[in-house]
C-alpha cells in the first residue's frame, strides 16, 4: 500500500458539521490501517474559540457517534495527538499571519517540507475569500521548498449558477493551478460508483453491450427518505436539482457513459467524462415541461407517524415552490447513446434511501416461450448497481422452471460488498482524502466537467425562476414522487423500477 508523504491537513470550518460526521472519522479510520504518513498534523481552523484540547475533547465525544466501527481508546489518543486548532476569522485578512506561522510550527515539528492540504469545509460564500487571503500570505505557493506541493479540496457546491461557477473557478485559479485544485464530489468517492469503471473496462462480456445497440434505456436514482432535517433555509435556496443533480447525478452519469479511457491517469479519466457531459443535449425551454417534472412533498402519515410537508418545515416560506423532487430525461448526443433515453431522479422524503443505476436491455425481438408469467414478460434484463445502502450489483434473466413445457421465470444473480468480510470497504471520504494526499486526482471533478454540468442545468434554472407559472407537482411524504414522472417514459416502459431496502430481495414488485 502506498503510504502518503508528511503532510498538514488545514480544515476551515473545523467545528462544523462536515468535520466532525465525515472528515475526522475517515482520518481516524486511516490512521487505524496505517494509511497515514508518519509526520501528519490536522489544524483546525474556526471562530469557536477553542485550543488543541478543548477541540480534541470535543471531538473525542464526537467519535463515538459518527465513526463507524468500535473506537479503540489507545488507537484514538495516539491519533488526537494530531489534532490542532487555531481560532481566527477565515474571512479576516489580518488572522492569516498567525495562520502561516502556526503552519510554520508544525511543519517544523511534523518534518512536513511545506506539504499542505487546504480543505474548504465552510460556506461557498467564502470560498473566494479564503483562497484569495492564503494568496496573500504566498500560502498556495510550491516554489518556495524543493519537491512540496500545496492542494485545494473545494467542497459543492461549485457556484449557484453557471455565472458563479464560472467565476469562483476565476478566483480560485488567479491562485491556485488547476492541478493543484481538487473539487471533491464525495459519490465519486464511494466503491461501487469507482466499480462501474471496473465492471465495464474489465469484463469483455459486458463492454461490448454497452451501448444503443443492446440498451433500451438507462435509470440513476438517488432517494433520499430523510426530509430537509433542519436545513431548510440552505435548502429553499438550493432544491434538489443544485442539492443533487448538477453534481452528484450528473457525475455518475459521466461514468456510466464514458468512451474507455487510454490509460487510468487522472487527466485521461476525466477527459472522457468532461466529453459525456459536453455531449449532453440543451433541453430547449419550450420542452422542459415535458423533460423535467419537478415535485414537492406534501404532509402525510408514514409508519402511523404525521410527517410535515416541506412548506411547513422550519425555516421554509410558505409559498415556496423550490423543487424537493426532480425527473429529467435526457440524452447524449453522440455515437455510443445516440437515441438512448437517461432517465434521473432524485428527491427527499421517499419511501427509502437508495442510489442505483438501473441498465435497461433491449427485449428479444420475438417471444417464443408464450407460457411464462407476467414479471417475465413484462421485465426484459436488467443490471442493477447499488451505490448505497446494501452496496452490490444484480443481473435479471430469464430461466425455465423445472417441469414441463417453457414456463419462464425472472430470476437474480447478485454480488454483495457485504460477503467480503476479510476485506474493508472504505468510506468515501476515506478514499477521496487519501487519493489527494497521494495527488491523485481521478475522482475529483476538474473545472471543465464542473462548467459542463452547470451550462446544462442553468436553462433549466432560469426558466423556473423566471416563469412563476411553471409546474411543481404535489407527492405525499412517504411515496415515490408525483406520478407525472412515469409519464416520462413513454414507449419505453411502464415507468420508474421500484427499488427494495436490500438488493437480495429486489423484484420490481416489491413492497417496502
Amino acid at each position: 500500500m502506498e503510504i502518503p508523504s508528511n503532510c498538514i491537513l488545514i480544515i476551515f470550518g473545523a467545528s462544523g458539521d462536515l468535520a466532525k460526521r465525515k472528515l475526522i472519522p475517515a482520518l481516524f479510520s486511516l490512521h487505524i490501517q496505517n494509511r497515514l504518513p508518519e509526520g501528519f498534523a490536522v489544524l483546525g481552523i474556526g471562530r469557536t474559540p477553542l485550543d488543541d484540547t478543548a477541540f480534541r475533547e470535543r471531538l473525542s465525544k464526537q467519535v463515538h457517534e459518527f465513526y463507524s466501527g468500535a473506537v479503540d481508546a489507545e488507537a484514538w489518543s495516539a491519533f488526537s495527538q494530531r489534532l490542532f486548532y487555531l481560532t481566527m476569522s477565515p474571512e479576516n485578512a489580518e488572522d492569516y499571519p498567525q495562520l502561516k506561522e502556526r503552519l510554520a510550527q508544525l511543519d517544523a515539528e511534523y518534518k512536513v517540507g511545506g506539504n499542505y492540504i487546504y480543505y474548504l469545509s465552510i460556506a461557498p460564500s467564502v470560498y473566494g475569500t479564503i483562497v484569495t487571503n492564503l494568496g496573500k500570505q504566498g500560502l498556495q505557493k510550491e516554489e518556495s521548498c524543493t519537491q512540496c506541493w500545496k492542494r485545494l479540496i473545494i467542497e459543492k457546491p461549485f457556484g449557484y449558477d453557471l455565472a458563479s461557477g464560472q467565476e469562483l473557478n476565476r478566483k480560485v485559479l488567479k491562485v491556485f493551478r488547476e492541478v493543484q485544485v481538487y473539487r471533491i464530489d464525495h459519490y465519486l468517492g464511494k466503491e461501487t460508483v469507482q466499480n462501474i469503471l471496473v465492471f465495464r473496462f474489465s469484463n469483455g462480456i459486458f463492454e461490448p453491450l454497452w451501448n444503443r445497440n443492446f440498451i433500451s434505456h438507462i435509470e440513476i436514482t438517488a432517494a433520499e427518505k430523510a426530509g430537509v432535517e433542519g436545513r431548510g433555509e440552505y435548502y429553499d435556496s438550493a432544491g434538489v436539482i443544485r442539492d443533487m443533480v448538477q453534481n452528484h447525478l450528473l457525475q455518475v452519469l459521466g461514468i456510466v457513459a464514458m468512451e474507455p479511457p487510454a490509460s487510468f491517469q487522472a487527466d485521461t479519466v476525466r477527459n472522457e467524462t468532461v466529453k459525456v457531459l459536453s455531449a449532453l443535449r440543451p433541453i430547449r425551454p419550450e420542452n422542459i415541461e415535458s423533460q423535467v417534472i419537478r415535485g414537492q412533498y406534501v404532509s402525510a402519515t408514514i409508519e402511523g407517524q404525521k410527517v410535515r410537508g416541506y412548506r411547513d418545515e422550519d425555516k421554509v416560506p410558505p409559498y415556496s415552490r423550490t423543487e424537493t423532487y426532480i425527473a429529467m430525461k435526457l440524452f447524449i448526443d453522440n455515437w455510443r447513446w445516440g437515441g438512448v433515453p437517461f432517465f434521473i431522479r432524485a428527491g427527499k422524503r421517499l419511501p427509502t434511501r437508495v442510489t442505483e443505476v438501473v441498465i435497461h436491455f433491449k427485449p428479444t425481438p420475438q417471444i417464443l416461450f408464450e407460457d411464462h408469467d407476467a414479471p417475465a414478460q413484462s421485465i426484459p434484463n436488467q443490471l442493477i448497481i447499488r451505490i448505497q445502502p446494501n452496496e452490490g450489483i444484480l443481473l435479471k434473466f430469464g430461466m425455465k422452471l423445472p417441469g414441463a413445457g417453457f414456463q419462464v421465470k425472472t430470476v437474480s444473480m447478485d454480488f454483495h460488498y457485504a460477503n467480503l468480510s476479510d476485506t474493508h470497504v472504505p468510506e468515501a471520504y476515506e478514499r477521496l482524502l487519501l487519493d489527494c494526499m497521494l495527488g491523485d486526482a481521478t475522482l475529483y471533478a476538474r473545472r471543465d466537467a464542473v462548467e459542463s454540468c452547470w451550462e446544462f442545468i442553468d436553462p433549466i434554472l432560469r426558466k423556473d425562476a423566471e416563469n412563476l407559472e411553471s409546474r411543481i407537482f404535489s407527492y405525499p411524504a412517504g411515496t415515490w414522487g408525483p406520478r407525472q414522472a412515469n409519464d416520462l417514459f413513454n414507449g419505453y416502459s411502464d415507468g420508474w423500477r421500484s427499488p427494495c431496502k436490500n438488493l437480495a430481495q429486489d423484484g420490481q414488485y416489491c413492497e417496502l
